[in-house]
């Protein structure tokens, strides 16, 4: 899932999120404001609905909370990336309590000069008007100093707020292919479920995907040649799919392809244009004018039934990929009949 909102949006969801951080026994950093943003964001169904849950049982949520919320519903980012976002989150924060303190002293100052001016014949002296004159001015300075604090904070905020994006982003993805990987398809998984019903009344199609003989490619060319493989069907793939279809790299030679709103006959027209594409592919072994043995892919189609889990969903893919393996391989198969 990814950022796209405007400054403008950005910036209202920062005034909302700030309040009910502060409300919490958790302290103030970047993975507690990703948190936050995603659930007044409205933007992570699943997220709103366990946090939503911790609070009416606890009232306020702690620091394993919103560490435990971020890790399951947000996303994993390095201790580096982590302990770089808290810095920069913590001196903005000082910063702007700095600004803030500065602000409300002269603001003390010029109250107390308002008072003695309020007294006796103090109005009449020239020089306690010069003193209110100055004090007006230096609380004018400090407001304005806080204000361009502000504006200085919300710019450096987005900014923060952008390389968590990107790490995020980093680790659904797999580096080897920038498809998604295992982690970032099980969160669009569960999302397409949650809402399946809503865009295809049929349910979501996925193909399961498998190069074959892979062993065979990585043992006579080598483990390079084999990532050059890897990397060109996945290629294929990102080529044949388009809108809200989601391709992943399930894990080593294997692939998955989310299509959420894709008929069972389209899911298996597609997957018939991936299996030629690579089939027809030639890949070439470095500079050498050498190709490697023709390439195939196997494939299983399942379709989503009602109540079916993402497991249950998954596994009969899988079996319909078995079944085109067992069938001869370079070849498309359907989940059993009745079963998607």
């Amino acid at each position: 899932m990814k950022y796209q909102h405007s400054k403008e949006e950005s910036a209202e969801y920062l005034r909302r999120a700030l309040p009910l951080m502060s409300g919490q026994n958790a302290a103030f950093h970047p993975v507690s404001y990703a948190v936050w943003y995603e659930y007044v964001a409205g933007m992570n169904t699943r997220l709103s609905e366990t946090l939503g849950d911790l609070l009416a049982r606890k009232g306020k949520l702690d620091e394993h909370d919103i560490v435990k919320l971020f890790e399951c519903h947000v996303a994993d980012v390095s201790d580096e990336s982590a302990s770089s976002f808290a810095s920069g989150f913590q001196r903005i924060l000082g910063e702007i309590s700095q600004s803030t303190g500065v602000a409300s002293q002269a603001a003390g100052v010029f109250n107390k000069t308002l008072l003695r001016m309020s007294q006796g014949d103090a109005l009449r002296n020239p020089e306690n008007f010069a003193q209110l004159l100055a004090g007006t001015q230096s609380m004018q300075a400090s407001v304005a100093t806080l204000n361009k604090r502000l504006e200085s904070s919300q710019s450096e905020i987005e900014t923060l707020r952008a390389e968590i994006t990107r790490a995020r982003e980093a680790s659904l993805t797999d580096s080897l292919t920038g498809l998604a990987n295992r982690r970032g398809f099980d969160q669009a998984l569960a999302d397409c479920l949650a809402h399946s019903r809503d865009t295809a009344p049929e349910g979501p199609c996925l193909l399961m995907c498998d190069i074959d003989h892979f062993k065979k490619i990585n043992d006579t060319y080598g483990h390079v040649f084999g990532d050059k493989v890897i990397h060109a069907v996945a290629s294929v793939i990102k080529q044949n799919i388009k809108g809200r279809d989601t391709a992943a790299r399930y894990g080593g030679e294997e692939f998955v392809v989310l299509l959420p709103e894709t008929s069972l006959q389209g899911a298996q027209t597609l997957a018939e244009q991936i299996r030629g594409a690579i089939e027809r592919g030639r890949i070439k072994r470095g500079n050498q004018d050498e190709t490697a043995a023709r390439i195939t892919l196997s494939l299983g189609i399942a379709r989503h039934l009602p109540g079916e889990s993402p497991t249950q969903f998954i596994e009969r893919a899988d079996r319909a990929l078995y079944a085109a393996k067992q069938g001869g391989r370079n070849r498309v198969s359907l989940a059993a009949a009745g079963q998607g």
